[in-house]
């Protein structure tokens, strides 16, 4: 049994879900990802989260059996795609804005990507999560946008170098605070798109 299996109401198993507004439950949401964020996996708990919305705890647990499960819902309801307007016409452009834009967020995801970096790794519903809300939606979107660039003629079918332009940006967004101690920001990524991904694309 895990300690959070023992810390959870015998009757939450059986309670009916409770009406909660979708006002509410987002604020119980962003509390959820605010304490990862800077306390960590580990740190947050049930009893942490109904503190701090003012609710109590079986409430909680009345709607989400688990802290897995209600990690998880957090993650869910965070989902976004910074990617998808942006089409200037021109690939290397497109590529400039992809990466300012993926560095203005870089505090928040790499927070949860390092608080979460464990506890995924023994979650498979963690792990679904985080990639549904964080990763596969805007690599989906950076996809597109590589695959317009080569309709246009801009980067030939096939180019080797195109399958890792997402490793290389999300890579650089994880990796830059390891080995330096600082985030990925906006003006990094950009410095980086051109130095390095552009011209394995052959792009000016």
């Amino acid at each position: 049994m895990t300690s959070q299996d023992a810390d959870r109401p015998e009757a939450a198993g059986t309670s009916r879900r409770s009406k909660i507004t979708p006002e509410r439950e987002q604020e119980f949401f962003d509390a959820v990802l605010d304490q990862l964020r800077s306390c960590g996996y580990d740190a947050v708990t049930m009893e942490g989260i109904a503190a701090s919305t003012r609710c109590s705890k079986s409430t909680l647990y009345r709607q989400w059996k688990t802290k897995p499960q209600f990690v998880a819902a957090a993650l869910r309801s965070n989902r976004r795609v910074r990617f998808t307007d942006i089409d200037t016409g021109s690939l290397a452009e497109d590529l400039r804005q992809v990466a300012a834009a993926a560095g203005e967020g870089a505090g928040k995801d790499t927070g949860l990507l390092q608080a979460l970096g464990h506890a995924v790794m023994e979650d498979p519903e963690l792990k679904c999560a985080l990639r549904e809300a964080l990763v596969e939606p805007e690599i989906a979107a950076l996809r597109a946008i590589l695959a317009r660039g080569v309709a246009r003629g801009e980067v030939q079918a096939g180019h080797p170098a195109l399958e890792y332009v997402p490793a290389q940006l999300f890579g650089m967004l994880r990796m830059r605070p390891v080995l330096e101690g600082e985030q990925a920001d906006a003006a990094y990524l950009v410095r980086f798109v051109e130095a390095v991904v552009l011209p394995a694309l052959g792009l000016p």
